[in-house]
């Protein structure tokens, strides 16, 4: 019995070493983390949606035997690309 609470111990002692855990132990430095985390995540999420839409818009634009969509996508791609 006391083996196994020396070896709960040393894990315990381990988990409250570790890198994660003493970055947390501090409001400042959770509330530091999880903002930064937010925003490159916000970052990463607008940058891929707009690499993903683009592709898809220039594919559309280069279907030619389907007249409907190739002319739809040949409208949003002269919007996007008009100066304001």
């Amino acid at each position: 019995m006391d083996k196994d609470l020396e070896k709960l111990s040393a894990e315990l002692e381990k988990l409250n070493q570790h890198r994660f855990v003493t970055v947390h132990n501090s409001i400042l430095r959770l509330l530091a983390f999880q903002f930064a985390r937010g925003l490159f995540f916000g970052l990463g999420s607008v940058l891929g949606a707009t690499v993903v839409v683009s592709v898809l818009v220039y594919l559309l634009s280069q279907i030619d035997f389907i007249p409907v969509l190739g002319d739809l996508a040949q409208q949003l791609i002269d919007q996007i690309q008009q100066p304001e």
